[in-house]
């Protein structure tokens, strides 16, 4: 006979085959209303109201029903939809909508959202780093995805999952049990000074010498660098504004916005050479707004064909591959050496702040240091 319990508490009774059972109301059914009824077994009465008990305050914290109601894939998309896309930046939606329809459901987007674990997470984090690549051509040299793209997967998943745990649809965020990838650092590449005036050459001869001049002249950011209109270089005081970027979507659309970060909002002085030459430009073309406009389409150039267009440059000088974002680099490590402080190579790149910049670019500071002590040493010198 079951022993009844006060309301709310359930109730605990031994069965025929000498195990205790508890049953308690797990929730309601919302289109009939009726209880919904869960057990706990166990092999001793006070076994069970532990498990009972458990069990139970668990139901005050998950709605057990709604969270039944949802997969992966179904949670995913609402929290986009809801709480992501109308809070972030168009570009930043594309790259979440990729990764949820592209990474994420394929591989985990049938489990049930109450029974996703840290093990299914791990899982998932572990096929993408070996095999998360989607173009044949960058799955041939490397099939994996970066440890910075996983990583940054891992964050939008703990945002949704955390609201999930929120909305009382699972009990605790499962990412908190997984081990993410370490950031793999890439070697840092740069133009060597003596391979530039080739690069310039070369950049010359196809017609987009500008282009790469002011590149290395200013490190600035390809989105933003094809961005730039006329209206933006200031002649009289050699600076140009840089006050918007370009970015690539899931396919070859561009988006023009404000930079990500209000560092990145700035004015940077470029040496007169650099001035005249885009002068020069602009006359090649007087009516477009672009500074460097596409001579396929008149409009602006996409990034993604200005890398092209450098990698092509690199080939012609017979120079070894360096990325187009190596250039950035460029210009900052060259500044540094040329005794250009910290601060002011911050400020001119858009970094949050100059400890980044240091902690970016050690390499350069480190022979600042070893230049530092050599004129000190010589000074001691005259001193004794």
């Amino acid at each position: 006979m079951a022993k009844k319990r006060a309301n709310g508490e359930g109730n605990i009774r031994k069965r025929k085959d000498g195990r205790w059972e508890g049953r308690y109301t797990a929730g309601y059914d919302p289109k009939t209303g009726k209880r919904i009824i869960k057990n706990v077994l166990g092999k001793t009465q006070a076994e069970v109201k532990q498990k009972l008990s458990t069990a139970m305050e668990a139901c005050k914290a998950v709605d057990v029903v709604r969270s039944d109601d949802y997969t992966v894939a179904e949670w995913l998309r609402t929290w986009f939809a809801l709480y992501a896309k109308p809070n972030i930046r168009p570009t930043t939606a594309r790259s979440y909508q990729g990764s949820i329809e592209l990474h994420i459901i394929p591989r985990i987007g049938c489990i049930k959202l109450n029974k996703l674990t840290g093990r299914d997470i791990q899982k998932l984090y572990k096929d993408l780093m070996e095999n998360g690549r989607l173009r044949k051509a960058q799955k041939s040299k490397q099939p994996g995805l970066s440890s910075t793209t996983v990583r940054g997967i891992h964050m939008m998943l703990h945002n949704a999952l955390d609201r999930a745990v929120k909305e009382r649809l699972i009990l605790r965020n499962p990412t908190e049990d997984c081990i993410i990838p370490k950031v793999q650092k890439q070697e840092m590449k740069i133009l060597h000074p003596e391979d530039m005036k080739a690069y310039l050459e070369a950049a010359e001869k196809r017609g987009v010498l500008p282009m790469f001049y002011l590149e290395l002249v200013s490190g600035i950011r390809k989105g933003e660098l094809v961005a730039l209109r006329w209206e933006d270089l200031d002649v009289e005081h050699r600076t140009i504004s840089v006050s918007k970027q370009a970015l690539g979507g899931l396919g070859k659309e561009l988006v023009v916005n404000r930079p990500k970060t209000e560092n990145s909002i700035r004015a940077i002085s470029i040496p007169q050479d650099a001035v005249d030459l885009l002068v020069r430009e602009h006359e090649k073309h007087p009516e477009n707004p672009y500074l460097f406009p596409s001579p396929l389409t008149g409009g602006m150039y996409h990034p993604d064909s200005v890398v092209n267009l450098h990698k092509k440059i690199l080939k012609d000088a017979g120079l070894e591959h360096i990325r187009f974002h190596d250039l950035r680099h460029t210009f900052a490590t060259m500044a540094l050496q040329n005794g250009v402080d910290v601060k002011t190579v911050s400020n001119m790149l858009g970094h949050y702040d100059a400890g980044f910049t240091l902690r970016t670019y050690t390499h350069a500071t480190r022979q600042m240091q070893e230049q530092a002590a050599e004129k000190m040493g010589n000074f001691m010198k005259q001193v004794l």
